[in-house]
């Protein structure tokens, strides 16, 4: 799996197995790590010091801002009426409907979680596992099938 000549990786971005990550025309910002049997889409693009754990996808229409995190096995979708073939039985290749996901700044979403076109707001924090089908306002805690909010990141702050 290869890092495409058109992709704009920011500077000190860390990928310690380079051969084990499937990156094209996408653009990754300044400082992000980003971990082994990660597939980042053309037109996909991911802040700076962000952290995108192993087996993650993250299709084009992505955008997930700065300091984000995105735990291991995350999906990401961007097409709300997904087909293989039209009415008529003819395959599907172009004519479809990209759909767009934001994740804001500082947001963190657990592990296996999928996430379909939404924006999921700055702060937050997706739990693992949860589907999240709706946007996601700031500092909210969603979990479940589908994600639903069911606290505040503000509530449970660490006390270090």
């Amino acid at each position: 799996m290869p890092i495409a000549a058109n992709v704009q990786l920011g500077e000190r971005t860390r990928i310690p197995l380079p051969d084990l990550v499937n990156l094209y025309g996408c653009s990754i910002g300044d400082d992000t790590f980003i971990g082994p049997f990660v597939e980042i889409q053309a037109g996909a693009t991911v802040g700076r010091l962000c952290k995108i754990q192993s087996h993650s996808f993250i299709c084009e229409g992505v955008d997930i801002g700065h300091e984000v995190f995105v735990g291991h096995g995350v999906m990401f979708t961007n097409d709300l009426l997904p087909r293989a073939t039209d009415e008529s039985g003819r395959r599907i290749t172009d004519n479809w409907v990209m759909s767009r996901t934001s994740v804001e700044f500082r947001a963190s979403i657990g592990s296996r979680a999928v996430i379909l076109p939404v924006r999921i707001g700055a702060s937050s924090l997706i739990g693992a596992g949860s589907v999240v089908t709706k946007d996601v306002p700031p500092y909210a805690i969603v979990a479940g099938n589908p994600g639903r909010v069911i606290g505040d990141v503000r509530d449970k702050r660490d006390p270090r």
